[in-house]
């Protein structure tokens, strides 16, 4: 750790999940510089400063950058056309790296996804050295695995890739606390019960990057103690295990309509956060409390 408060930068400080990055980093009292587009969307926290414009702006990315000890970049327009992905979340990531290690910055933390994984009926376990999908996969997956892919290609960073499944979490823009019921509600209900359901609580994860932004997990040699000095270092971030039962039974429970269960093969496998807990993280959030904060937020009809 740093003798004096660490400087941070987190694009996408308005959303869900830098939200969250902002919250867990002013804990652990690091000085944040919040990157939105909209003034007065960042969050409003003693030690967090809001600075407006467009992440991949290089005049923006530099005024930013300049003097920080580590940035986090969580902005990808899930959900938008291919094209939209593509350009914000590899080629805008992938610029502001390069202008933020030529600013001086020696580390970038970016929020990946574990839906990167290939997830096949009767395979097992899933770790950072997993099967990745091959493009063709979905616009997400695919422009999630260029974005790792052009992150790699900056060289002079210590880059970790910090892989998360399902997030779950209150918000607006939460996929799973929102987006995902609201598809529920409307039908889309059918799954296999026991097709695995890999999670994390979005405060979990923000605890996990904080500490990796703010030196408390250092860097090391071996990817199994820290980021590796130089390189670029994935690393699986997952809550307890859990299934479709869990999770669609609450979010089909709650809105008072009824699950459409069925029986294709599927998988059946874990996420391993193994790496992660080597690094000293641990989840807080089990598994019947985020279910009892997701039902909490659901209400029929709603």
């Amino acid at each position: 750790m740093p003798d004096t408060p660490p400087v941070v930068v987190v694009t996408g400080a308005n959303g869900l999940v830098g939200s969250a990055v902002c919250r867990a980093l002013v804990e652990r009292s690091a000085h944040v510089r919040a990157l939105v587009r909209s003034a007065g969307s960042a969050p409003r926290l003693d030690g967090v400063a809001e600075h407006v414009g467009d992440f991949a702006d290089g005049s923006v990315a530099r005024a930013v950058a300049d003097g920080a000890d580590a940035v986090v970049t969580t902005v990808h327009p899930m959900g938008s056309p291919r094209d939209v992905q593509h350009r914000v979340g590899v080629e805008g990531t992938a610029r502001f790296a390069r202008t933020a290690r030529d600013a001086g910055v020696p580390l970038l933390v970016h929020v990946s996804t574990a839906g990167v994984y290939v997830r096949a009926a009767g395979g097992g376990d899933i770790a950072e050295d997993g099967a990745l999908l091959p493009d063709g996969s979905g616009d997400y997956p695919d422009t999630k695995n260029a974005a790792d892919v052009a992150l790699a290609e900056v060289e002079g960073l210590t880059t970790v890739l910090v892989r998360p499944p399902a997030i779950l979490g209150a918000g607006e823009t939460s996929v799973w606390n929102t987006l995902r019921p609201r598809a529920t509600r409307e039908g889309d209900r059918a799954v296999n019960p026991a097709k695995s359901w890999p999670w994390v609580h979005v405060e979990d994860l923000a605890a996990l990057v904080a500490d990796v932004a703010t030196g408390a997990v250092a860097a090391a040699d071996d990817p199994e103690r820290g980021p590796v000095r130089g390189g670029v270092t994935p690393v699986v971030v997952a809550g307890e295990p859990a299934t479709w039962r869990d999770y669609l039974g609450t979010v089909t429970d709650a809105l008072g309509v009824e699950p459409e269960w069925t029986d294709e093969p599927v998988w059946t496998g874990q996420l391993r956060a193994d790496r992660a807990r080597r690094w000293g993280w641990a989840p807080r959030v089990g598994l019947a409390q985020a279910m009892a904060e997701l039902r909490q937020g659901l209400r029929p009809g709603a």
